[in-house]
């Protein structure tokens, strides 16, 4: 795929409808003046309200706390770049002022960089949350903040040069007023209508429209304000308190459209203007200006490239970032038509005052828009293609050192993470870790990670609450997680630890922040919940896609064990005797584990001898074994790991162990159907891929293959009672 922002597939579209390809008399569409002039405005709309819409996602206080690295690279590459590129016009015009006819103001689109196409990039390669990604996206943020000021600065200069500096001073003092009405009133404004809003509760109707009606007279504010059009709504955006309640319904609401409808027009009237005749009749100038366009790539990708390869980061790593902060798309491409464009019908507009301004800037010509044009279509499409060979995030869960369960010392601590979504994962949790009974003999070490998802902000977070002195922000997403599971540390004072993490990310990479912080933990066990959740009286209560794919990625990537916790609960047909795996409503928890043989039985024994450790903790390992010749279905090795492992955990714990042989998959379920009554919690490996005689003809009929063969067969509905089920995956060996 040569372009991976679909945005260039749209303005390709554009093309093909330009003059490029069809002419004038045989074009492929027909359009009246007035019809352009219409098209044109509807596209300017769209692109004032992706301008707005990112404004609001941005969050300007990650710039305080954006590492030296990601300043570094935020500012240097711009900067250098820009002084490059000045000195290449002086030295092609020699006699030229670099700061007449706006050339600086072309020069600061040239060297600056764009949070917004950069994000975008991100999202696309699926690595936003990735340590470079997050870096990238650091970077892209002050480096976008840099060429904001820039940009308005090169407008002063053209306007010191043309008027003189008394309406330079008038247009400074002019500008910061706007931004102090949007620091001092707008935002308070907008918290107060925040503060308005019950928890957990929609915005109200009114503060909406309220808020779009400001977004829509914002262009006349920009044109009396003296602030350059496409800067006024970014800035209004800004001042729009990110995140939820407020931030995320308009991103909601608005973003389906902008990105849908508006866009697609914008970028397709962009490419409409396109035409590659220019370049016979193009001027040594716009040649200049297209030496110079490159001149500054090279110069901005040579500066950051430097700069992590200074700080030892890896060279791959290195190469890619260098990429990713040359990247170029929508914004500029957009920037340059509105640049070009000399067409636009003002009388009778709403955006009188702010296409003037447009009119005013006109800085380039045809010739120059086609030459930059080809070089942002040829950035776009390599750019991609470069990251993505260049940077890998998975190779770095490839772990030559087993972290398992079965490979952790009995006496020291289990290093687990317990993944939170809802707050009923926390009781289901909790519940678990109770019924193994931690001692200070075998503690537990657990990272609790509450997994939000990002809504109405571009950038990811991973907050570590233990290294916080108060609250982070009044976006305290995880408070009651951080209490309950303080009481169930000091409830268990001594034998359990506790750290909590939240991640706020797409829901797509949220296998990221799991995997990252297991191999920075040092985890042996992750427990995922399971995506489906039932009420009491067996119905459904929830079932969640997103998280299901979420547990496919982790089964498959995670640098260490997995298990995944379905909850129990009571049939409608049928119940048990203990109500739930809570202690208080038992002296003495019933622990089954299903043993059939394999590397993920095995993990499972290994879970259950650690649980088994407290009197109160009933073990009974249930043995399934095919009948006759049957059982050589495994291989002679994974028998004898089976044998030592039984005869391990027969020597070491106290336990009931049922040996039952069945020659097929349906006299398996009917045999556990007659047990499972009597368990509270029920430990099984996944086996996926892995049928043998014992679940011989189960497959077929296997609904979630995640938690293999008879996991599924034990959470259907034909399988009455209250118990819970733990399903367990062994680390994966997997290759380079």
């Amino acid at each position: 795929m040569l372009f991976n922002n679909p945005r260039i597939y749209v303005l390709q579209a554009g093309i093909l409808m330009s003059p490029l390809i069809f002419s004038d008399e045989h074009s492929l569409v027909t359009i009246s003046e007035d019809s352009v002039a219409v098209l044109g405005s509807v596209g300017a709309l769209g692109f004032m309200f992706f301008m707005f819409l990112s404004g609001v996602k941005m969050d300007l206080r990650l710039t305080w706390k954006s590492g030296k690295l990601a300043i570094a690279i935020g500012l240097f590459p711009v900067l250098v770049s820009l002084i490059f590129w000045l000195m290449t016009v002086k030295t092609l015009h020699p006699g030229g002022n670099v700061f007449s006819n706006k050339i600086f103001h072309l020069a600061v689109t040239y060297s600056g960089t764009s949070f917004p196409v950069i994000h975008s990039l991100l999202s696309e390669l699926k690595i936003l949350n990735s340590e470079l990604g997050r870096l990238g996206l650091s970077a892209a943020l002050i480096g976008d903040m840099l060429t904001l000021v820039l940009t308005m600065f090169s407008i002063w200069v053209n306007t010191g040069i043309q008027k003189g500096s008394k309406d330079v001073l008038f247009d400074v003092g002019m500008a910061m007023l706007y931004v102090c009405i949007h620091v001092f009133v707008l935002r308070p404004g907008m918290k107060w209508m925040v503060k308005r809003t019950p928890e957990a509760g929609q915005i109200k109707d009114t503060c909406f429209y309220i808020i779009i009606l400001a977004f829509m007279i914002s262009p006349r504010f920009t044109a009396l304000f003296r602030v350059y059009f496409l800067y006024g709504p970014f800035i209004f955006g800004l001042a729009v308190p990110e995140g939820p309640p407020l931030g995320s319904a308009l991103v909601e609401k608005l973003d389906p459209v902008v990105s849908g409808l508006f866009m697609p027009i914008f970028a397709t009237t962009c490419g409409m203007r396109f035409d590659l005749s220019y370049f016979k009749y193009s001027t040594k100038y716009a040649y200049h200006q297209a030496v110079g366009a490159v001149v500054t790539l090279i110069i901005k990708f040579g500066v950051s490239l430097l700069l992590p390869l200074l700080c030892k980061m890896p060279t791959r790593d290195s190469f890619a970032l260098a990429f990713i902060m040359i990247s170029k798309g929508i914004v500029e491409i957009g920037s340059y038509s509105i640049m070009n464009d000399s067409r636009v019908r003002v009388s009778r507009n709403c955006f009188v005052n702010c296409f003037d301004l447009v009119k005013r800037m006109q800085i380039i010509s045809e010739d120059i828009f086609a030459h930059l044009t080809i070089v942002i279509i040829i950035v776009a499409s390599v750019v991609p293609i470069a990251v993505k060979k260049l940077y890998d995030p998975s190779k770095k869960y490839l772990c030559f050192q087993k972290r398992t369960i079965m490979n952790s010392r009995f006496n020291q601590e289990l290093r687990m993470i317990g993944c939170v979504h809802v707050p009923g994962n926390v009781n289901s949790i909790i519940n678990l870790l109770n019924a193994s009974c931690p001692t200070r003999e075998c503690p537990i070490a657990l990272d609790v990670l509450h997994l939000v998802k990002l809504s109405g902000q571009a950038t990811p977070l991973f907050i570590a609450h233990h290294n916080q002195q108060k609250a982070s922000s009044n976006n305290s997403y995880s408070d009651n997680v951080v209490v309950a599971f303080k009481q169930f540390e000091r409830d268990n004072l001594g034998a359990v630890s506790v750290n909590f993490f939240t991640a706020v990310s797409p829901s797509n990479l949220m296998y990221e922040d799991t995997c990252n912080l297991a191999m920075d933990r040092l985890t042996s066990f992750i427990i995922l919940p399971f995506h489906r959740r039932w009420y009491s009286d067996g119905s459904i209560e929830s079932e969640d896609q997103t998280l299901r794919s979420l547990n496919f990625d982790i089964l498959e990537r995670a640098p260490c064990s997995v298990g995944i916790l379905v909850e129990g609960r009571r049939n409608i047909k049928g119940s048990n005797s203990k109500d739930t795996l809570s202690p208080s409503n038992s002296s003495s928890y019933a622990i089954a584990v299903i043993f059939l043989g394999g590397e993920d039985d095995r993990e499972a024994l290994a879970l259950a001898k650690r649980f088994s450790q407290d009197e109160s903790v009933s073990l009974t390992v249930i043995h399934l074994k095919a009948v006759g010749s049957l059982e050589f279905f495994l291989a002679e090795d994974e028998r004898m790991l089976d044998k030592e492992m039984l005869k391990d955990i027969k020597e070491s714990v106290p336990l009931t162990y049922i040996k039952e042989h069945v020659k097929d998959g349906p006299e398996t379920s009917t045999f556990l159907r007659s047990i499972v009554k009597d368990y509270q919690l029920i430990i099984v490996g996944r086996r996926y891929r892995s049928e043998d005689a014992i679940t011989l003809g189960l497959e077929e009929w296997c609904e979630f293959r995640e938690i293999g063969i008879i996991g599924d067969l034990l959470s259907s509905s034909d399988f009455f009672g209250n118990f819970s089920l733990l399903i367990v995956q062994q680390q994966r060996k997997r290759n380079r």
